[in-house]
C-alpha cells in the first residue's frame, strides 16, 4: 500500500502510462501522483495543455498523452519528484527515461550507473545520456538514461558510484555557479592568483563579493602551487551596493520634509 510503504502498486504505475499506440509514438510524461494534496506546479510548467487545468488545487493531475511532447518542464518543477518522461522510440530494444535527481554527486553524460526500482532494489545498470542541470536554485536537475524496454516501469532512479571526483559538483561560488573543479582547473592552468580565477570564471563577482569563496579559492592556490596562503591576496573588492547609515537617511527624510514647507 501507497500509504504504508511509500511504494506504488503495479497497477498505480500501469495506470500512469498511455496506451501502447501512445507509447510508439514518441516521447510522453508519465505522473506518478496518487494522493491528492493542494499542489499544481505540473500544470502552471505545462504549455502545450498537457496537464488539464485542475478545477480543484487537490485534484489528481490529469493528463493529455496526445498533447504532451515530452518537454520534461513539469519534471524539474514537481517538488515530490513524481514525473519522468519516457521514450520508447529511442532504440530498437532501449527507451530512454528522465528523471528527477536531487543527490550529489551528479553523473555524466556517459557514465554506466546502477537503475532502481521504485523501493531502491537494483534493477539494472544503464547508461547516462544526457544530464540537464537547470541554474537556479528552485530547478532540479533531470537525468536522461537509456533502459532496457521491459524494465522501463520498474526503474525510477538511479545510484551513482561513491567514487566519483565530488570536486566536480562541489559548487565555490553560489551567485555565479563555479564549482571546485573549475577552480583547480584554471590554477592547474596557469592562473594563480585570485583576481586572474575571478576574472576568468566571475567567482566573487555576485551579491556577496566573494566573502566566502575567496577564501576557498586561496586555500586551492596554496594548496595547488605550495606557496603560503598568508601571502595571497584576496582579489578586489566592489560592493554591488554601499550600505548607508539610518540617521543619514532619516536626516534626508527630514530635509525633504522642511524643504516642503
Amino acid at each position: 500500500m501507497l500509504e504504508k510503504t511509500g511504494i506504488p502498486t503495479k497497477e498505480q504505475i500501469d495506470s500512469a502510462f498511455p496506451s501502447e499506440e501512445r507509447m510508439k509514438k514518441g516521447p510522453f510524461v508519465v505522473v506518478e501522483c496518487f494522493q491528492k494534496i493542494p499542489c499544481n506546479p505540473c500544470f502552471t510548467a505545462c504549455n502545450r495543455d498537457g496537464i488539464k487545468i485542475f478545477e480543484d488545487i487537490n485534484d489528481l493531475p490529469n493528463v493529455d498523452h496526445e498533447n504532451c511532447n515530452g518537454c520534461t518542464l513539469c519534471v524539474s518543477k514537481c517538488p515530490g519528484l513524481a514525473i519522468t518522461v519516457v521514450d520508447m522510440t529511442y532504440s530498437e530494444d532501449k527507451a530512454l527515461l528522465k528523471i528527477p535527481y536531487e543527490f550529489l554527486p551528479l553523473p555524466r553524460k556517459g557514465d554506466r550507473v546502477t537503475g532502481l526500482s521504485h523501493g531502491g532494489e537494483e534493477v539494472e545498470e544503464v547508461e547516462v545520456v544526457n544530464v540537464q542541470n537547470p541554474k537556479g536554485f528552485d530547478k532540479t536537475p533531470v537525468i536522461s538514461i537509456a533502459v532496457s524496454k521491459d524494465k522501463v516501469k520498474e526503474i525510477r532512479s538511479i545510484k551513482v558510484p561513491k567514487e566519483r571526483d565530488r570536486s566536480r559538483d562541489e559548487i565555490v561560488c553560489r551567485c555565479s555557479d563555479v564549482t571546485l573543479k573549475e577552480v583547480r582547473d584554471l590554477i592547474h592552468s596557469g592562473h594563480t592568483t585570485v583576481n586572474e580565477i575571478k576574472k576568468i570564471s566571475r567567482i566573487g563577482m555576485g551579491p556577496c563579493q566573494g566573502r566566502t569563496c575567496s577564501q576557498v579559492v586561496i586555500r586551492e592556490i596554496a594548496s595547488i602551487t605550495g606557496k603560503d596562503p598568508s601571502t595571497l591576496k584576496p582579489g578586489t573588492y566592489r560592493p554591488v551596493v554601499r550600505s548607508v547609515e539610518m540617521g543619514k537617511i532619516l536626516e534626508a527624510m527630514e530635509n525633504e520634509e522642511a524643504a516642503k514647507r
